[in-house]
């Protein structure tokens, strides 16, 4: 079966539309940091305004432990979102009680309401498939159809994007439909050549990515803490650095399949090594075969690609047709150990075809390097979601409306 879309819901006017949202923002001090995912679910939402829905926003935000928690609180997200949507937003102190009831009940056509974050109840993430099913009972109550647009959730078996889902006349926003579509590309129907960039800390991070596209991919890129164990795996010596001894024998595993299928697998050939993990530590660029041969020894930590590896991936990527890219090149927060980071993502603004980039980690990486969403072809709001998706496993959200892999 296809995912079901806004079309398949008809007319929506009067109608109290539950949209389920990825608001899941970093907050610094009650202020967001980064706003991408409110911005994401602005089409859907504005899209359910002009019919004259009456629209109640519902999100988690963090790890409140099932709890009420001020400091995972959405209001400021409520307060943005009225800014992004340049109208009024209401917001409910609660996620099903006395002040969700009002604020819904308070709600006509064209308006917006932001409940409370869902995680404030145990029952959103209760592993208790009863519990779960009486708190979308109570969410579900609130409203007379559900419009899941909270792409960064859908590998999550929870409340408001299963349970709820089942409840309620349901389908998929304009955001779960772009992504749902770009990753299909990039697993069933990617133009070629067809580049996978990974980086981020660990290789058992990326296992199920790298099995189920080095059948679909032309070259495979490795950065990141993870190419530490690549580099081990080939016999190097690699200090302090990040390493997965118990993922050796599965890198050369994969490194083999590579060189069978005709993969090319590009490798770094030099990184930055640094004294220790902090943004003043002294630092140097060594080939990757010779990372103990420093003024740091064995007490070197590689904390970034080197140059000559950043330029050997931009010139991958830029020659490539499709990119996907999931996992920063090195501690990009740290100014010192940020300039493989930029250089992949500035690649992949020049790439003719489409480019990708994974969500998560890379997503906020772009952002603080200054890059503009709209000089990619797609910034993914999902980084577990995606990768689970590209890895080719079942998604409950994905599949309650109606979606199979």
């Amino acid at each position: 079966m296809a995912l079901r879309t806004l079309d398949s819901l008809g007319s929506l006017a009067g109608k109290r539309v539950i949209v389920r949202v990825d608001f899941n923002v970093p907050l610094k001090d009650g202020v967001i940091t980064d706003d991408g995912r409110v911005r994401a679910a602005i089409p859907t939402l504005r899209a359910l305004v002009e019919q004259g829905a009456r629209v109640v926003a519902v999100s988690h935000l963090g790890r409140p432990d099932g709890a009420p928690d001020a400091k995972y609180s959405l209001a400021p997200v409520a307060t943005r979102l009225a800014e992004l949507l340049d109208q009024p937003v209401a917001f409910a102190t609660d996620t099903v009680a006395d002040s969700a009831r009002d604020t819904v009940a308070g709600l006509t056509d064209g308006q917006v309401a932001v409940l409370e974050n869902l995680r404030f109840n145990a029952g959103e993430t209760a592993k208790d498939d009863a519990t779960r099913r009486a708190f979308a009972e109570e969410l579900a109550a609130l409203g007379d159809v559900l419009v899941s647009d909270g792409f960064g959730v859908v590998h999550r078996k929870q409340a408001s994007v299963y349970d709820l889902a089942d409840l309620l006349p349901s389908a998929a926003g304009l955001l779960i439909e772009k992504e749902v579509d770009v990753l299909d590309r990039l697993t069933e129907r990617p133009e070629r050549p067809y580049a996978v960039v990974l980086g981020g800390s660990k290789v058992s991070d990326k296992l199920g990515v790298i099995e189920h596209l080095l059948p679909r991919v032309d070259k495979i890129l490795v950065g990141g803490g993870m190419l530490f164990t690549f580099l081990a795996a080939q016999g190097h010596k690699v200090g302090k650095s990040l390493l997965e001894v118990d993922q050796l024998d599965t890198v050369r595993r994969y490194m083999k399949t590579a060189r069978e299928r005709g993969v090319e697998l590009i490798l770094p050939v030099d990184a930055v090594m640094a004294s220790g993990f902090a943004a003043d530590a002294d630092h140097v660029v060594a080939p990757a075969d010779a990372l103990e041969d420093t003024a740091f020894g064995a007490d070197g930590m590689g904390l970034d690609i080197g140059p000559k590896t950043a330029e050997l991936f931009a010139d991958a990527i830029r020659g490539a047709k499709t990119v996907f890219w999931n996992g920063p090149m090195g501690v990009f927060e740290m100014p010192a150990f940020a300039a493989g980071t930029k250089t992949v993502a500035q690649s992949l603004t020049e790439v003719d075809g489409l480019s990708v980039v994974g969500g998560g980690d890379s997503a906020a990486a772009v952002r603080q390097l200054g890059f503009a969403d709209d000089q990619f072809g797609h910034i993914s709001t999902g980084g577990g979601a995606s990768l689970e998706f590209l890895e080719g496993k079942k998604l409950p959200g994905l599949e309650i409306l109606g979606w199979e892999a």
